[in-house]
């Protein structure tokens, strides 16, 4: 923001500057012109000198003599200004000289072309003429005063103008309010004016000259103004008056109006709600009827192919006509229990889905321990995982326990586990990972590696009849498993949900209340049967072999490593197809080694390995890098970044043997691999 100056500051300044321009014009001037007259004259008076000795030594250089011409230089000591002559002859060489006392600089033994530039010397060279002929030149070197003449100078002109301006500024100073008096007054008076609104203030009349005229001028200006506010804020209070009661009527008009628009649109809201009522009750028929004849469509087909097989094998037992041998009516006999029971099971999904729609299922809940559901589900899925040989994983939860209905909570991880195995790839896998998401919540997580589900088949997945987007597909069921399930778990109090990338696969989540955090449970039970865990522990370093996790993207390389370890019974290897699975195994399962690629989708090896030693659990499992980056520097970095070893692709089996026997032995109560388990 600038700064806000005064006229008097003002007019103080302009005087001041044009004072100290007029000064310092007329000082240049005077300093300039005296220099040059001083300069001319010092020449004139050098000239005069110069022809003075050359006339005095003339008969010197006519006869040679050299004493006669240093005798009439000398006599150039009565002028100081000159600190040093010389007489050259007429071949320019040197004749005679003179030197003021007290100079240090020499005379050229020639006379030179041109007087060499000095600032602080004048040189005047003069030529010595008798009768036309030339004799000799006289040189003479002066001592220029007129720098130090210009200091004097520039000294008494500060001076001067510092006197002057000093005097000015206290004229000023003085004489300033003789001309700002009358408009510092009026300025104050009209400042006044618009803080006040005060109209009847008048500026007093100090001076009869413009500045009173100017005074009287303005006080005529605030009288005029005082009449015209008088009159506006007249005419103003009787526009107000009229505009309170045009106001009035308006408000009135309003009223009427927004009265008669909200009977309108009550009565169009109450026309819209009616038809939205009709529109939706005839969607909910249409839908029903839809659903009836999809749920009538679906059953049929669903009923009838099992019984098309009990009948149809049947018949072919009771046919006297179509003879079959013993192992032909035991394989009939086979399809015909196989198919009773697949029809039983629809049925009871039936009744299940009915019992949940109508509200008539009853739950018994109460503390369930996990681990003793998790493994009756693992027996029960484990045989048909394998005929299709899909490995399925669990996890180890002791002391885990969840508030829910037994029998519910066991139907509920049957029907979702055999879904991950229905719709898995060949040689696929199920994990089953358990987490706590809360202080008082578990997630049980149903991992498979199958085709996966769009957005559009999640949005859909928890309708009747809808299997896994998979309609049309070889795959048995009736497609109502999953909204029991859903129903279930919403009357255990819990909640459930799904996530799906298609190609990758999916994973269905549960997450039901708990007693206390899995840590603490786990304490517990730890603390209650010490002696027992040790025991089971002991028997399965002695019984079982090494488990190994390899985390790897590649299929090939994978199968390539399982083939390896096939053939070694002391080991068994366990496989995670990205860093976020492989995390979730080495936590579970507390592998004794872990195989890990580096370039891995989302989440590199080097960062699962830095996850790995960050967590108390896994920060103790030796992990070896099995990795496509071969360069010195890339195997320098991995050794670096904490890896036990590490081997390049593709791979050498006996540096792998070697690595993993190697490895093993360093692990404490392991020992050496011994020769005869190699062999096998």
């Amino acid at each position: 923001m600038t700064q806000r100056r005064s006229i008097r500051s003002k007019l103080v300044r302009a005087v001041m500057t044009t004072t100290f321009v007029a000064l310092l014009v007329s000082v240049a001037i005077i300093i300039i012109y005296d220099l040059r007259s001083y300069h001319r004259s010092l020449l004139n008076d050098l000239a005069t000198q110069a022809e003075l000795v050359g006339h005095m030594t003339s008969a010197a250089l006519t006869f040679d003599d050299p004493r006669l011409a240093n005798e009439n230089l000398a006599l150039l000591r009565t002028r100081p200004q000159v600190r040093a002559a010389a007489i050259y002859d007429a071949d320019g060489e040197l004749f005679a000289s003179y030197q003021a006392a007290g100079e240090t600089r020499g005379l050229p033994e020639v006379l030179p072309a041109v007087p060499a530039a000095d600032r602080d010397k004048l040189v005047i060279r003069q030529r010595i003429v008798e009768d036309g002929e030339a004799l000799g030149t006289v040189y003479l070197r002066a001592e220029n005063q007129l720098l130090a003449r210009t200091r004097d100078y520039l000294s008494i002109a500060l001076g001067v103008t510092l006197l002057a301006m000093s005097v000015a500024y206290l004229l000023m100073r003085r004489m300033g309010r003789v001309v700002t008096a009358p408009i510092v007054a009026i300025t104050e008076i009209a400042r006044e004016v618009v803080a006040t609104r005060d109209y009847s203030r008048r500026a007093p009349r100090i001076s009869n000259d413009e500045a009173g005229e100017l005074v009287d001028s303005f006080n005529a200006m605030l009288t005029e103004i005082e009449m015209r506010t008088r009159k506006l804020e007249t005419s103003s209070s009787e526009i107000a008056r009229e505009a309170a009661e045009r106001s009035r009527a308006q408000q009135e008009v309003m009223r009427l109006n927004e009265q008669l628009e909200q009977r309108v649109d009550e009565r169009t809201l109450q026309l819209a709600l009616a038809n939205a009522e009709l529109a939706n009750a005839i969607e909910e028929a249409r839908s029903a009827n839809q659903a009836k004849s999809a749920f009538l469509s679906s059953m049929s087909h669903e009923l009838r192919t099992p019984l098309n097989a009990i009948l149809g094998f049947a018949q072919i037992l009771t046919s006297d006509t179509l003879p079959s041998t013993l192992e032909q009516k035991k394989e009939f006999a086979n399809h015909i229990l196989k198919s009773g029971r697949h029809l039983l099971t629809l049925i009871n999904e039936i009744l299940d889905l009915a019992k949940v729609e109508s509200g008539t299922v009853t739950l018994s809940m109460e503390p369930v321990a996990l681990s003793d559901t998790l493994l009756e589900t693992r027996t029960m899925v484990e045989p048909i995982a394998a005929g299709r040989g899909v490995r399925v994983l669990f996890p180890q939860t002791p002391g885990a326990v969840v508030l829910a209905d037994r029998t519910r909570l066991k139907q509920v991880l049957l029907n979702l586990l055999s879904n991950a195995v229905k719709y898995n790839r060949e040689a696929g896998a199920v994990v089953v990972t358990c987490e706590q998401v809360a202080p008082t919540r578990l997630r049980l997580s149903v991992r498979d590696t199958g085709a996966g589900l769009d957005a559009e088949q999640v949005a859909s997945l928890f309708q009747p009849f809808n299997r896994l987007g998979q309609e049309g597909g070889s795959q048995e069921g009736t497609g109502i498993g999953l909204v029991v399930t859903k129903r279930l778990v919403e009357l255990m109090g819990g909640e459930i949900g799904v996530s799906s990338s298609p190609g990758v696969g999916s994973v269905f989540w549960i997450e039901l209340a708990t007693t206390a955090p899995l840590a603490k449970q786990a304490e517990d039970a730890a603390g209650a049967a010490p002696q027992v865990h040790a025991v089971a522990e002991e028997g399965v370093s002695q019984l079982n072999p090494h488990l190994l996790l390899y985390v790897e993207d590649n299929p090939a390389n994978l199968r390539l490593v399982e083939e390896i370890v096939r053939f070694r019974s002391d080991l068994r290897l366990l496989s995670a197809h990205d860093g976020h699975i492989g995390l979730s195994l080495a936590r579970s399962y507390l592998p004794e080694i872990i195989l890990m690629d580096l370039n891995l989708p989302g989440m590199s090896g080097t960062e699962v390995l830095r996850q790995l030693r960050a967590d108390p659990l896994t920060c103790s499992i030796p992990v070896i890098a099995l990795t496509a980056n071969a360069m010195q520097r890339d195997i320098e970095r991995g050794m670096a970044a904490g890896f036990a070893r590490y081997l390049t692709k593709p791979i050498d089996i006996d540096k792998f043997t070697e690595a993993i026997n190697s490895t093993l032995a360093q692990l404490p109560g392991t020992g050496a691999v011994p020769a005869e388990r190699k062999a096998e």
